[in-house]
């Protein structure tokens, strides 16, 4: 009987399980630059902010600094109650950090789960997988968003829940086309009969060597979307409420001071995010370019 060996035969699994790269022009290099400079700050600011070294106490009150422009001591000033901007601003990261990755984690994983079941077994699972999608795709984000925070304590974990939910189907579809194609090219008959287990058929093949790259776009561009979610709920005060520092509410609180010349307490937290949103899509942006991805949020 004929063996069946990748190399002798005209199936060739990596072409289908590997991406299409093409060379990164200087737009896209000085976008994943940016980008990863963007993402390294925000993980130095989030492990700053839960070891509280380098930083003043950013909840302490001084009467005595209040309104200080930005200066060597206050790198980015001080608020209305003398509190250090730059502390603040630190550590808000603490307000969408893990509640971004929680987000990213629920949509990554659940998305993969459904894409594998209704692209491996679709006489069983795609249609019910298909109406549980249909149903979470229906649903308006923000409207839900806000009956979520009636119903109950704005918590910013509930809410990127929710948000992370409503990402699966984006998941789910790219995964269970990549399944469709590979069955349709032989892949998958042809690694069980090598003997490669079921599992490894579907974590090594299908979900890292195929599917790697639109995961690694989707947690850019999906911190990017908890970084806008949550400073809009809290400049809103539904989000993270005063004296926790959040950088929405912080873009709130110093828009009031804004006309008496004291523009530094709400445009640097607007710069903050205006940067930080900026970086992670176009670092997105950029492994979407080479990666030759479709990719939409």
């Amino acid at each position: 009987m004929k063996r069946f060996y990748f190399e002798e035969e005209s199936i060739q699994p990596e072409e289908f399980h590997v991406p299409i790269y093409k060379r990164a022009s200087a737009q896209d290099v000085i976008s994943i630059g940016f980008g990863l400079f963007v993402l390294s700050y925000l993980i130095g600011f989030y492990i700053i902010s839960i070891t509280n070294i380098f930083i003043k106490n950013p909840m302490e009150i001084n009467i005595g600094a209040m309104f200080h422009s930005p200066s060597f001591d206050h790198i980015f000033g001080t608020d209305f109650l003398g509190r250090d901007i730059f502390s603040r601003i630190v550590k808000g990261t603490e307000a969408f950090f893990f509640p971004g990755l929680l987000s990213i984690t629920i949509s990554t994983a659940i998305g993969m789960l459904f894409g594998v079941l209704s692209g491996f077994y679709p006489r069983f699972a795609s249609r019910i997988i298909s109406y549980i999608l249909d149903i979470i795709d229906s649903v308006p984000r923000f409207i839900f968003i806000l009956i979520i925070i009636v119903l109950f304590s704005p918590s910013i974990y509930l809410i990127m829940t929710f948000v992370g939910i409503t990402s699966i189907p984006k998941i789910a579809a790219y995964v269970k086309a990549k399944v469709e194609v590979l069955k349709q090219h032989g892949f998958i008959e042809s690694s069980r009969a090598l003997g490669l287990s079921q599992m490894t058929i579907i974590f090594k093949h299908i979900v890292w060597l195929s599917s790697k790259s639109v995961l690694i776009i989707h947690a850019t561009l999906g911190m990017g979307e908890a970084i806008l979610i949550e400073t809009s709920l809290s400049y809103l005060g539904i989000g993270v409420q005063e004296p926790i520092p959040s950088w929405g509410n912080m873009v709130a609180m110093g828009a009031d001071y804004f006309f008496q010349g004291r523009v530094w307490l709400s445009t640097i937290p607007a710069i903050t995010i205006t940067v930080t949103i900026m970086g992670l899509y176009l670092l997105g942006d950029g492994l979407n370019s080479i990666y030759n991805e479709k990719v939409t949020r």
